[in-house]
């Protein structure tokens, strides 16, 4: 698969009119904004930015870092749900900027790494009309400056994560993924909206390395990646301040 670009001009539009013709916080709507800023200082306070990054293993001796721009709390988790599941183009704005409060990972760049984003189903985005990662994912290459790869597919016969518990999305996500080319770099950073125990990128993650290792032959002879990718994961959010605070 090729390195592509998303189409986002109606998405980019009402972007573009946020940042630069209303210098109001597109979360209050009352605090003014700073030129090309989507929320006032007073809102982007009141957010806890980047929380720590946690680790899920994916097989052994290999763990997945994780790091989300922020908790899957107000107004984050108000926003995502309008955006993701009413097309609420009236909150992605929000959801860029939370995009922009993610560090870009050390040493990547457009030449050594690309963006894999967590793919949907064929019924799933029927169903819905459009694909919510893909216009996040394609905001955060722009911020990034690192391309998409497009190599994964997902297969049709898993249902939604939402409101299973952790061993039920391990079983569902169980051949969810299916990796039709080599990756051009070795470099994968994984992406989804958001990371609520880390399942689907895990799995996400191990179908990468799995497909690999079978073509270490093909992949030596075309002079590509070798075995090892070096894979890390970023999400918009993840658990919430409240549980991370009870942890402590």
């Amino acid at each position: 698969m090729a390195l592509t670009p998303v189409a986002v001009a109606p998405y980019q539009l009402g972007l573009w009119l946020a940042e630069y013709l209303n210098p109001r916080c597109q979360l209050c709507r009352v605090g003014p904004c700073a030129p090309k800023q989507l929320l006032c200082t007073a809102c982007h306070q009141s957010i806890d930015w980047q929380p720590a990054p946690f680790q899920i293993d994916v097989m052994a001796n290999q763990a997945l870092t994780i790091q989300a721009a922020t908790y899957y709390d107000y107004p984050i988790r108000q926003a995502i749900r309008a955006f993701k599941h009413s097309e609420d183009l009236t909150k992605l704005a929000i959801l860029v900027h939370a995009l922009r409060q993610l560090p870009r990972p050390h040493g990547c760049h457009k030449h050594n790494s690309v963006i894999v984003p967590m793919p949907t189903t064929h019924k799933r985005l029927v169903n819905r009309g459009f694909d919510p990662v893909s216009i996040l994912v394609a905001h955060l290459s722009k911020h990034w400056q690192i391309p998409i790869w497009r190599g994964v597919d997902r297969v049709d016969n898993t249902v939604s994560q939402q409101g299973l518990s952790r061993s039920e999305r391990l079983t569902n996500l169980t051949d969810a993924f299916l990796v039709s080319a080599p990756p051009p770099v070795k470099k994968l950073i994984l992406f989804d909206d958001v990371a609520t125990t880390g399942a689907s990128l895990q799995a996400l993650a191990k179908s990468l390395i799995e497909f690999a290792r079978p073509n270490a032959a093909f992949n030596a002879l075309n002079h590509n990646v070798t075995l090892t990718y070096q894979i890390t994961a970023f999400a918009v959010a993840h658990g919430s301040a409240s549980s991370a605070i009870a942890s402590l």
